[in-house]
């Protein structure tokens, strides 16, 4: 059976199809009785359970983070106009599938892109790098067969952009071609090293997000570090390994992008950026984030429901912290 589309479901829809339990919150009321909410995902995205009150919490029984279960019920939602939000109302007690050694990445979005061909894109570009101490400098990683395996698995993030398997692939090919095109257009910008910067950027996510039985997670030296510490190390790590042969300072100019990306103190960057390309390479960080972060906010049935017609978004994108404007017409 096709995984059900949470994107595309309208209020009402009947529903019986399949779920990764990603997260099982207890709470109780004002009153002190128990209830339960389920956050389900699937390929498409996730919604909450309505709340499975006191008198029926055995319908949750099983339902625990990482397990696969069977759900029967309709699309509803609550709150009041403009700021309402989807759930899914059970009509009878989920079911756990017995799914032994599943993969959890089945039920996670994934880039509706095929891999080999964002490689493709990625490697031209790589390739056509004629500094030989910056090639080789990349190719510590992306020439790691190990390596690509590795990230070509890993998210964009654990919730936000590009939060898909592929996710870090598709993202790191858009910062890298717009880095690039920025470069070719501002002068004296070194379009190589523009290139290895936005390469590089992300590496430290390989080991910062992890894909956990309840989905996309960080793991416990990703909490502890952060992708941009990770990435540094990582680099640092390999370049002593691998004797590639960097001075001292060209090896600090390409940990700068590393540690400069999020572009301010306040955003996860240790430093700011002080070169003209680890300016250029945060702004195109910037640029596929946000950009994506809008594309699938247009998406979010929250925002503007299936079946709807809307131009302006029924309430704030959390994302972007802004109402939104779908164009009612295409450009002819």
């Amino acid at each position: 059976m096709p995984a059900f589309d949470l994107r595309k479901a309208e209020l009402g829809e009947r529903v019986e199809h399949e779920f990764l339990v990603r997260d099982r919150a207890e709470r109780t009321t004002r009153t002190g009785n128990p209830f339960i909410v389920l956050t389900l995902t699937n390929r498409s995205g996730s919604i909450d359970s309505a709340p499975i009150w006191s008198d029926k919490l055995e319908w949750a029984a099983g339902a625990e983070k990482g397990k696969v279960v069977k759900v029967l019920g309709e699309i509803g939602a609550f709150g009041d106009e403009g700021a309402r939000k989807r759930q899914l109302q059970l009509s009878a007690p989920v079911r756990v599938i017995v799914a032994d050694g599943f993969d959890p990445a089945e039920f996670l979005p994934m880039v509706d892109m095929d891999i080999g061909r964002l490689w493709e894109g990625l490697d031209k570009i790589r390739l056509a790098v004629t500094t030989p101490s910056i090639r080789r400098a990349i190719d510590l990683f992306f020439a790691d067969d190990v390596f690509r395996e590795a990230f070509e698995r890993t998210p964009g993030s654990v919730n936000g952009h590009h939060a898909q398997i592929g996710g870090l692939l598709l993202h790191v090919l858009e910062v890298t071609s717009i880095a690039k095109h920025i470069a070719r257009t501002i002068r004296h910008a070194n379009v190589d090293l523009v290139v290895a910067g936005a390469m590089l950027h992300d590496v430290g996510k390989v080991e910062a997000y992890a894909i956990a039985p309840e989905g996309f997670a960080h793991t416990s030296t990703g909490m502890l570090l952060g992708h941009v510490t990770l990435g540094a190390l990582m680099f640092d790590r390999r370049v002593i390994a691998s004797g590639v042969g960097l001075t001292s300072s060209q090896r600090d100019e390409l940990l700068h992008f590393i540690l400069s990306h999020h572009g301010a103190l306040e955003f996860g960057s240790p430093v700011q950026p002080m070169t003209t390309e680890s300016e250029i390479v945060h702004w195109a960080d910037e640029a596929s984030a946000k950009a994506t972060d809008m594309l699938d906010e247009f998406g979010d049935p929250d925002l503007f429901p299936a079946g709807g017609n809307a131009e302006l978004s029924a309430k704030r994108s959390w994302r972007l912290g802004r109402r939104l404007w779908r164009r009612p017409n295409a450009w002819e």
